[in-house]
């Protein structure tokens, strides 16, 4: 497993499951959300890489299927816990440490038929810069045609409802235990400013005690408009989209256009 540097989720990486819907929990309930639209039709040796990769149920469900799985993540905590799911699950992928600027030093161009970029993953990217940095990273490495599957939270919804805290309205439970998981949000007053979001994980202990477990986490959020653009900027075509106004979160699949080659990286 290669290791190099580290950034964000440190906190959160041992209580992630308390973060995930009920509908995903497991490598294969995580694979099956996407398997009957995007991998349903890609050849069982495709080439994989699930780019902010958490705890490993989506890059474990993808591997467990026969694909050729690289799962990265710039937290250490995830991917050693995605190196570990796929050993209790003794599927083969490879493991690697590394934000989205960093992929293409580790990995070759034109060598992916799919990437994924999901967990709302995409917003922690420092500002339109860095997020058009990761966009073209992605789209480097994938082979022309190959697709890339990005999962977003409405950000338009997100900014209009403003700073807040928002409780879940039920007790989480996962492994046995009972958790109420909090989400603080500061919103600033320009959509190029620097957000944070923090997200409190507070366990109840069986006698009845609370351990807190919590992360404050930067936000660079976007319009959906935005990140249409930069995806076309590097060369990437949307095929299907989720984005509804009202709903709070999408899904992009985009396609690497077969006629771009290797340009110097979008500006």
């Amino acid at each position: 497993m290669e290791v190099i540097a580290v950034a964000g989720y440190r906190g959160l990486s041992d209580v992630y499951e308390w973060l995930i819907g009920d509908d995903r929990l497991t490598p294969a309930q995580a694979a099956a959300v996407y398997c009957s639209d995007v991998v349903g039709s890609v050849p069982p040796n495709a080439r994989v890489l699930d780019c902010a990769c958490g705890t490993g149920q989506l890059a474990v469900g993808l591997a467990s299927l026969g694909l050729d799985v690289v799962a990265a993540d710039a937290s250490g905590g995830m991917v050693r816990r995605t190196q570990r799911a796929a050993d209790e699950q003794g599927v083969a992928l490879r493991a690697l440490r590394a934000s989205w600027d960093e992929l293409p030093d580790h990995l070759e161009d034109c060598t992916f038929d799919l990437v994924f970029c999901v967990g709302n993953s995409l917003g922690h990217a420092e500002g339109a810069a860095a997020r058009l940095a990761a966009l073209e990273a992605m789209s480097r490495l994938l082979n022309p045609g190959g697709r890339l599957v990005l999962h977003s939270r409405n950000w338009e919804l997100v900014r209009s409802a403003g700073s807040r805290v928002d409780v879940r309205d039920r007790l989480i439970r996962r492994n046995g235990r009972d958790a109420v998981v909090s989400y603080y949000w500061q919103i600033e007053q320009r959509w190029e400013q620097e957000h944070s979001l923090e997200i409190v994980v507070a366990q109840i202990e069986p006698d009845g005690t609370v351990r807190p477990c919590s992360e404050r986490l930067s936000i660079w959020p976007y319009r959906y408009e935005d990140l249409v653009a930069q995806l076309r900027s590097v060369g990437l075509t949307v095929q299907s989209t989720t984005f509804d106004p009202e709903s709070e979160g999408y899904l992009v699949v985009a396609s690497r256009d077969k006629a771009r080659g290797m340009s110097e990286p979008a500006r």
